[in-house]
């Protein structure tokens, strides 16, 4: 049956990058267009990865449950779909702001403010998810199934951009995990992600957070 410890790990690292969003945001000085490119583009990977995990989930694993769950799942998977919903109406405020920030570093407040709201929708989310949902798909989903939900992911998000988000997983992500999540993976990339990831993601840090090992805020 499906293994959700690689799903534990992926929120993890969202909790961590949405949580310290807004402040990034309000420490770009007006009009500093350098410094917002680079958080903006930061923001962009991060708002793709979530908005290709619900995706997922809504293709994939929210049917599973309902046609096996009965009674389990027929009030709590609802729920979740609502909460998505209200994710992807935050994410899309995001996205209409973001573009503007980006290229004036203007109305900087207004930015952070949208994404503290996403970010209050996603932790309410994550937190129900890990108590009601994960627990029942480790009872109801096989593990070919639930491996279809990081194809999906992998198969939508640019190539170039794949090594830095397993970097960022892999930050704050439990080692025997992160072996088993890349035992799938081709033998070359097996090799050479736990090496190339960390080191791309410390970069990216560098760049984004002022360091290369910004705060483990885990859950």
């Amino acid at each position: 049956m499906a293994d959700v410890r690689d799903m534990y790990m992926a929120h993890t690292m969202m909790r961590r990058e949405f949580r310290l969003l807004p402040q990034l945001i309000r420490d770009v000085p007006p009009g500093d267009t350098k410094r917002s490119a680079i958080v903006a583009h930061h923001a962009e990977l991060i708002c793709l990865v979530l908005h290709l995990h619900h995706e997922g989930e809504d293709i994939i694993l929210w049917p599973l449950l309902l046609e096996r769950g009965g009674e389990q799942t027929s009030a709590i998977v609802p729920e979740m779909e609502e909460q998505h919903h209200g994710i992807e109406a935050a994410l899309h405020d995001v996205n209409e702001l973001l573009p503007a920030w980006k290229n004036t570093a203007q109305a900087g407040e207004e930015l952070a403010a949208a994404f503290e709201v996403l970010l209050n929708r996603l932790l309410e989310h994550m937190a129900l998810e890990e108590k009601e949902i994960l627990p029942l798909t480790e009872k109801l989903v096989t593990a070919a199934e639930w491996a279809q939900l990081g194809e999906h992911g992998l198969a939508k998000t640019p190539k170039k951009d794949l090594p830095l988000g397993l970097g960022m997983a892999m930050y704050e992500g439990d080692p025997d995990v992160v072996r088993e999540v890349l035992s799938h993976a081709p033998l070359v990339a097996r090799l050479i992600m736990p090496i190339m990831a960390p080191r791309l993601y410390a970069s990216h840090a560098k760049r984004v957070y002022g360091t290369a090992t910004p705060p483990r805020v885990g859950k």
